[in-house]
């Protein structure tokens, strides 16, 4: 299997079980589930030609392990990332590390510097444990910049933290005052 299929069809599967399942047709319920065989003659339809084979070499081959396939092998869902408002993924909560970091390109900084970090058209706002994935994901979206949360400190004040299957941190928002101030770029 090839990388630049698999890449796409990691894009495929974002778009469909993140943010647009109707687009093919796909239901999700609560948890963000979709029936795989659902899902194959869905994709069909658009044209895309998919089978159990692909999607769980996509599954497995994924560093940032965006989905998980149902332990009887007949339900896919992202971990995270939603848009869809079907989609209400019950995440446990649990206390962060003193730090996290948000990775982010330097255009966004004058918007951050005036509401924080929000969520957007997602559920969560998603921070990274460790600054090297943070970079990663801010080299997606242009001249990448690193913001350092104070998260063990907002959530001593009241704030809620999640941990998604793939490690990923989530919470709904950060406020300008628990970014890190020291940052050269805010």
């Amino acid at each position: 299997m090839n990388t630049k299929t698999l890449n796409e069809v990691s894009k495929f599967l974002s778009y469909v079980l993140r943010h647009e399942p109707q687009a093919i047709g796909l239901n999700l319920d609560s948890e963000g589930w979709a029936d795989v065989e659902s899902l194959i003659a869905g994709a069909a339809k658009d044209g895309r030609i998919l089978d159990i084979g692909l999607i769980q070499a996509v599954v497995s081959s994924s560093d940032k392990k965006r989905f998980s396939i149902s332990d009887d092998g007949l339900r896919i869902r992202a971990v995270q990332g939603h848009s869809s408002a079907s989609v209400s993924l019950q995440h446990v909560k649990k206390e962060p590390p003193e730090f996290l970091y948000h990775g982010t390109a330097t255009r966004f900084l004058e918007s951050i510097r005036q509401q924080g970090l929000i969520a957007g058209s997602r559920h969560h706002v998603h921070l990274s444990q460790d600054i090297t994935t943070a970079i990663t994901v801010g080299q997606r979206y242009g001249k990448p910049v690193v913001l350092k949360i104070e998260a063990l400190r907002m959530h001593l004040e009241g704030f809620e933290f999640f941990q998604a299957e793939n490690g990923v941190w989530l919470t709904a928002c950060v406020a300008t005052r628990f970014l890190n101030h020291n940052n050269d770029d805010l």
